[in-house]
C-alpha cells in the first residue's frame, strides 16, 4: 500500500555557522502550546538558522488556553515574523486568522501563522501534508483506494485525515469523545467514523493507522497509551504523530508485531519548512544532517 519520494530540493548541503547570528534586527518566530516544552522545534529552527547564517531566532513559548489571542496579538506588536502553533491551541489560531491558505480550510485548524507586513495574519495548515511526506520519505507510497484509520479528532488528524483523503485513501476516524469524531465528519464528508470501544478489533480492515491525539506523550494525559494490535493484519503500518518519547508505547507494540512504523519526528522537519521560508525568507532542506541533529536532541 503504501515507494519511495524524490526529496524536495533545498540549498546546499554545507553548514552554515557555527554560532547563530542574533542582532537588533533579528528575525523572531517560535512555538506556541501548553505545554511546549516537549516541542523540538525550536532545535530545529536554530538548527537551520545557524546553517544558513540568518539572523533570527525561534523561541518556544508557552501560552495557557483562554490567552492565545492576547499572546499572538502581542507577540505581533512586538515584531514577530510568526509562530507555528501545537496542542491545544490549532483551532483558536484558525478563528484568529485573517487570512487563511486552502490548507487552513479544508484542515479546519492552523499551525502556522504568518504576520503580514499590511497587519493582517495568515494562517496555514502544514501538519497533512508533513505527515504524507514523512510516510512518503519512509518508502510508503499512499495508494488510491486503501484504507486508513485515524486515531483522534482535533486540528492534527482534520488535518492528517484531509490530506489521506486528497490522495484517495478511505479514511476512518475514531475518537473518545464521539461527538468530537461526528463533528469531523460533518467537516469532512468522505470521512467514516469507527467507535472508540471497537477500533482494536477492526484494525484487519486497514492498511494504515494514524494517532494524532497526545495519548503516549511524555507528560500526556496517557503516557503509556498502548492498545491492543492483535487483529492488525502483517501489512499494516503504524504511525505516530507524537515525536517525544521518539518510539511510543503505540509504535513499540507495532514493531514486536513485526509492524512497519513511522515516528513523528518525519513531520515535524517536513511541516516545519514552509513557516521557516515564511518568516527567515531562506527554504531549508530536510535531509540527513537535519534528522541527524534533531535526533541527538531527543536522545541527549
Amino acid at each position: 500500500m503504501l515507494g519511495s519520494n524524490t526529496a524536495r530540493p533545498g540549498l546546499g548541503q554545507h553548514a552554515g555557522p557555527a554560532s547563530q547570528i542574533i542582532t537588533g534586527k533579528a528575525r523572531l518566530a517560535g512555538v506556541i502550546g501548553w505545554p511546549v516544552s516537549h516541542s523540538r522545534s525550536p532545535v530545529l529552527h536554530n538548527y537551520w538558522l545557524r546553517r544558513y547564517g540568518v539572523d533570527g531566532v525561534y523561541v518556544p513559548l508557552p501560552v495557557q488556553p483562554g490567552t492565545f489571542e492576547v499572546a499572538v496579538r502581542g507577540l505581533q506588536a512586538a515584531g514577530f515574523r510568526g509562530a507555528n502553533v501545537t496542542i491545544p491551541h490549532k483551532e483558536a489560531a484558525y478563528r484568529l486568522a485573517d487570512v487563511l491558505d486552502d490548507s487552513a480550510l479544508q484542515a479546519g485548524a492552523v499551525n502556522t501563522l504568518i504576520f503580514q507586513d499590511d497587519g493582517k495574519i495568515r494562517g496555514l495548515s502544514t501538519d497533512g501534508d508533513g505527515f504524507v511526506a514523512s510516510l512518503q520519505a519512509e518508502g510508503h507510497a499512499i495508494r488510491s483506494g486503501t484504507r486508513a484509520l485515524v486515531l483522534g479528532a482535533g486540528g492534527a488528524a482534520r488535518s492528517v485525515a484531509a490530506a489521506l483523503l486528497r490522495h484517495g485513501m478511505d479514511v476512518h476516524v475514531s475518537n473518545r469523545t464521539a461527538a468530537r469524531a461526528s463533528e469531523l465528519a460533518s467537516a469532512l464528508p468522505a470521512l467514516g467514523v469507527v467507535a472508540w470501544d471497537g477500533w482494536e478489533n477492526r484494525l484487519g480492515d486497514y492498511s494504515l493507522l494514524v494517532n494524532t491525539t497526545s495519548l503516549g506523550m511524555e507528560g500526556g494525559p496517557d503516557p503509556m497509551f498502548s492498545p491492543s494490535l492483535a487483529q492488525a493484519g502483517a501489512g499494516l503500518v503504524v504511525a505516530d504523530i507524537v515525536y517525544v518519547p521518539l518510539v511510543t508505547p503505540l509504535l513499540a507494540q507495532a514493531r514486536e508485531r513485526g509492524l512497519a512504523t513511522v515516528g513523528g519526528l518525519g513531520m515535524l522537519l517536513h511541516q516545519a519548512r514552509l513557516g521557516f521560508t515564511a518568516w527567515f525568507g531562506v527554504e531549508p532542506q530536510v535531509d540527513d544532517a537535519t534528522q541527524a541533529h534533531v535526533l541527538g536532541s531527543l536522545r541527549g
